[in-house]
């Protein structure tokens, strides 16, 4: 830690009443409230916030802190607890999701974040200055990292929606292909996001529950709150997916009933040229015999014969619905 800065993070001080002060370089450290606790942020890459995690947490602790992840976890230890949280980049697609994630330290009246994001920007820090409205406990501080990264979630869901919505509209102009290819990936996407979000919801539950002396129930009732919005985003993807098989459905059946019709099309077609087949096959035995052999308008009553069974036997099956 150098002038209170920690690589090329910040530390920031909350006195558990709403307000915040953010340590400048050159100033004192500033001392912590009895009710406030410590934030420090820094790079997960930088060499001087590893080599100052190293020095304050322990090698087996900071080497927890910057193991490499790719999902949402809680993992606690006596009356510290390391949570690992997943957070979309701003501006991404719903096909790329990105993998940022923020790793927490939480312990009494100290709070660590090691992460690539600028988490200065992510918590809205202006905001929190101007209505003295910063988190007032770390489990606080926790609950709305994570309401945040629920926000960057809901506008890429709802564009999941509407891409589900073209998907159908395509369905019903019978561009069953276009609509295979646009549901395939689609659901790709669903199942992404699906282990992005369940996993990060079981982490705010299981720090809810666990035994953390400094954790009071207001601070729990916060973590159930936010894991409770994570989990109704992982209904609403749940929703998008029970669609998406109803949609896939459709598509099988719509292909279905066009494989029918064109099995019903050469069905009729056997049935109307059967009978022909029957009575020109006979009449072009090469043997002596048949009947009009020598005639002069014999082939051409027999091509009427021929049309008037034909389209006799159309006729028929139009009577009956077959066609």
């Amino acid at each position: 830690m150098h002038n209170g800065l920690v690589g090329g993070g910040a530390v920031l001080v909350f006195d558990g009443k709403g307000g915040m002060t953010r340590h400048e370089p050159g100033d004192p450290l500033p001392e912590v409230a009895p009710t406030g606790f410590k934030l420090i942020v820094g790079n997960s890459r930088g060499p001087e916030f590893k080599l100052w995690l190293k020095g304050e947490l322990g090698e087996f602790n900071s080497g927890l802190i910057m193991a490499p992840t790719s999902r949402s976890r809680c993992t606690v230890m006596d009356d510290r607890a390391l949570v690992v949280l997943r957070v979309v980049r701003p501006g991404a697609a719903p096909h790329d999701v990105g993998r940022q994630f923020l790793t927490i330290w939480i312990e009494k009246q100290r709070v660590i974040v090691a992460s690539e994001l600028n988490i200065l920007d992510f918590l809205g820090l202006a905001k929190w200055e101007q209505a003295e409205h910063a988190p007032l406990t770390p489990a606080d501080l926790i609950a709305r990292l994570a309401l945040r990264a629920t926000d960057r979630l809901e506008p890429l869901i709802e564009m999941l929606g509407d891409r589900l919505d073209e998907v159908e509209e395509t369905l019903i102009t019978h561009r069953t292909e276009k609509a295979q290819d646009n549901l395939e990936q689609l659901r790709r996407t669903l199942i992404g996001f699906r282990r992005l979000v369940w996993p990060q919801r079981d982490a705010l539950s299981t720090l809810e529950i666990e035994d953390l002396s400094f954790f009071s129930d207001r601070d729990r009732l916060r973590l159930r709150d936010a894991a409770l919005r994570t989990a109704r985003i992982g209904d609403e993807l749940q929703a998008l997916s029970e669609r998406a098989v109803l949609v896939h459905e459709e598509i099988i059946d719509d292909r279905a009933e066009q494989m029918n019709r064109a099995m019903l099309v050469l069905a009729a077609v056997t049935v109307i040229f059967s009978p022909l087949t029957l009575l020109t096959g006979l009449l072009g035995m090469n043997v002596t015999g048949i009947p009009f052999a020598d005639h002069p308008a014999a082939f051409w009553v027999v091509c009427g014969v021929v049309l008037a069974l034909g389209l006799g036997a159309l006729w028929l099956m139009r009577r009956r619905r077959w066609l």
